[in-house]
């Protein structure tokens, strides 16, 4: 990623990295996507039908190693209730990828976009940012930046739509 969108990225973080996770009010269907992942690829359709966790993050960010833990903690303890957590790379290389992930090993399923053509169909708008996607393909909350402070709020919003069928 160029040194200046890498800055920006930053800045627009700092800016909002204590603002609380946001509810998606349009409902909007998330946009599907194709991407490699370190066993072969994922698409966001083949979830259908589940709650998904979708994380986009860098090698680069800060906040980012804080959220690992806590999203292969909640992958293991929600799998078996349909929840998935997939965690999209935005790094230009991938070395530096699987150098945080040697450092930072996850259950998860990991995908890269090095170019970014997925974060721009979500207007990504500071790192890291999570979409709680429902079992419909719609996107139900929104977090951007990871905050330790607020992980039971996260995890509310999964138990939320948990229980929901």
């Amino acid at each position: 990623m160029c040194k200046y969108l890498k800055m920006t990225l930053v800045a627009v973080l700092l800016a909002v990295s204590a603002l609380p996770a946001l509810a998606s009010s349009a409902l909007e269907t998330a946009p599907d996507f194709q991407l490699v992942t370190v066993d072969g690829t994922a698409s966001l359709n083949q979830y259908r039908g589940k709650i998904v966790y979708l994380d986009f993050w860098a090698s680069w960010c800060g906040p980012c190693i804080d959220s690992f833990p806590w999203m292969d903690a909640m992958q293991k303890k929600y799998a078996d209730q349909g929840v998935v957590f997939l965690a999209i790379n935005l790094d230009e290389k991938r070395k530096d990828a699987d150098r945080f992930l040697a450092a930072n090993p996850v259950s998860f399923t990991v995908a890269f976009d090095g170019k970014g053509d997925v974060a721009k169909k979500y207007q990504l708008m500071g790192m890291p940012s999570a979409y709680i996607i429902g079992r419909d393909g719609k996107i139900r909350y929104t977090h951007i930046g990871f905050n330790k402070g607020d992980a039971a709020e996260y995890e509310s919003h999964l138990k939320d739509l948990l229980s929901t069928k």
